[in-house]
């Protein structure tokens, strides 16, 4: 136990470029431990960006004199910039850099934050949050990059422990909202990115080493049209999935079948363009090839729709059991220290489990804990504990899965770790996406929308089952890679 102690404490000492497993970029010694808290920043600050707009959202339409619907648009456009740049910053970033690109994007967007805190318009505040989400889209996968590439034969843990600080953004988040927009001014909850991304900034920039130069990576052209057709594809489908959830809009109208078919049609023009294009905009192996399709399915179907079930949760305590805004918003914190210990237990284990055990179990936690939240209280159990009790099941299932479906794509092609990074955190986003906005269409067409989630809870469990086998498609390996 001492020696195995030793080993994993040594490994985030400071050590030098040039082994076999990390490419040799100079002969200056590496600090893995200050380039880990760096990207840990960058990634917290992201984190709790998603989180923090939502409880700020009523006071924006207000002092902005506009709508809901277009103050939706505030999360609306987010979501749509971070999920169309991720498999561009990927692919930038392993063509121009990890540090260049890690660089950039905490630069755009710390001042576009600036800019969201400055405006007095909606429409402006909308096109800022998607130049917002343009610099966030940029961190998972430049970091993910930059820790692959100096730290060795720790990287595969350093690379799991990414799930156990997603969790702490996600539940500090609403709380910082509360205080910024109760105490100060909804504007601040984006000024206190600028300082934050300002210190991020001058620490890459002592600690974290220059990039290889790759002359042979930046000549490759720009795939342009695939990217038309991606951000086609995914701002039709967002954009029906949005109109879907307003309240009395029906599924079969024009106003939703039209941008959802045109979204469709365009991501089969995108899969034909990809699969034909000498410099595709994403490989197709990297989809549907050996073993990523698996990954990639099951980061759909467990990471997204995980999240989707997690985001509901507040508003499925306050619809069903009547429980107030600060108890429902206070769920989300067993959620979240479950997904932290779970994530940062089985991160340390990984390497003698392998990737399967630990995503059956994550698995079926998830089921388990949805299935919890459909359910009714046992007798002398109060609400608020049995959903707590339920939500710290999928927190614990999420945490589980979440270094073992990092570490599974990664280590089949670790020289593309940036694009399979980004791959990843899109396939989540589209999972959460669904399942956000086919609950809500569904809730919003019946009169007892805490009944109706509570049928959705009991579906989403029972397909989380009918998915377990796709972990047995799932690369088995054990040790570092």
């Amino acid at each position: 136990m001492n020696t195995q102690n030793h080993s994993i404490a040594a490994a985030w000492q400071v050590q030098r470029v040039g082994t076999h497993s990390t490419p040799a970029i100079n002969a200056a010694p590496v600090n893995r431990a200050a380039i880990f808290g760096i990207v840990a920043l960058a990634l917290m600050m992201m984190s709790v960006d998603s989180t923090i707009v939502a409880t700020a959202l009523h006071t924006i339409q207000i002092e902005l004199h506009t709508t809901i619907n277009w103050t939706g648009w505030v999360i609306t456009a987010y979501s749509f910039g971070f999920v169309l740049m991720l498999p561009i910053s990927g692919k930038l970033s392993r063509q121009y850099g990890h540090r260049r690109v890690f660089l950039g994007s905490v630069l755009v967007f710390s001042v576009a934050s600036l800019c969201c805190g400055l405006v007095d318009n909606i429409y402006a505040l909308i096109v800022l949050r998607a130049l917002q989400a343009a610099g966030g889209a940029g961190f998972t996968p430049s970091a993910t990059g930059i820790i692959v590439d100096h730290f060795g034969n720790a990287r595969d843990r350093a690379v799991g422990l990414f799930g156990s600080i997603f969790p702490v953004g996600t539940m500090i988040g609403p709380i910082f909202g509360g205080l910024f927009v109760t105490y100060w001014s909804w504007r601040d909850i984006f000024f206190i990115n600028v300082p934050i991304g300002l210190a991020v900034m001058l620490l890459a920039l002592r600690y974290i080493p220059h990039d290889r130069a790759n002359p042979e990576l930046r000549s490759v052209p720009m795939d342009l049209p695939g990217l038309v057709l991606l951000g086609a594809a995914l701002f039709g489908v967002m954009l029906g999935a949005s109109f879907a959830g307003e309240p009395g809009m029906r599924f079969a109208s024009p106003t939703v079948l039209l941008p959802l078919l045109a979204g469709f049609a365009a991501t089969a023009l995108f899969v034909l363009h990809i699969r034909r294009s000498a410099h595709p905009f994403i490989a197709p192996r990297f989809i549907y090839g050996q073993g990523f399709s698996a990954v990639n399915l099951i980061n759909v179907a467990y990471g997204g729709v995980t999240g989707g079930i997690v985001l509901l949760a507040p508003l499925y305590a306050t619809n069903r059991y009547g429980i107030d805004a600060l108890g429902s918003g206070t769920l989300l914190i067993a959620e979240g220290v479950a997904a932290i210990i779970l994530s940062f237990s089985v991160t340390m284990l990984l390497r003698r489990t392998g990737y399967r055990l630990p995503l059956y179990a994550g698995c079926l936690l998830i089921a388990l804990g949805t299935l919890l939240l459909a359910l009714p209280p046992v007798h002398g159990i109060s609400p608020y504990a049995w959903l707590a009790t339920a939500t710290f099941l999928v927190g614990a299932g999420g945490g589980t899965i979440s270094p073992p479906s990092r570490n599974a794509g990664l280590q089949l092609a670790p020289d593309h770790s940036s694009a399979l990074a980004a791959m990843r955190s899109l396939f989540n986003q589209i999972g959460e996406i669904a399942t956000v906005s086919i609950a809500t269409a569904i809730m919003a067409g019946t009169a007892h929308p805490g009944t109706s989630q509570a049928w959705i809870y009991a579906g989403i469990a029972v397909f989380l089952v009918l998915a377990l086998p796709l972990n047995a498609r799932v690369p088995e390996h054990r040790g570092a890679w």
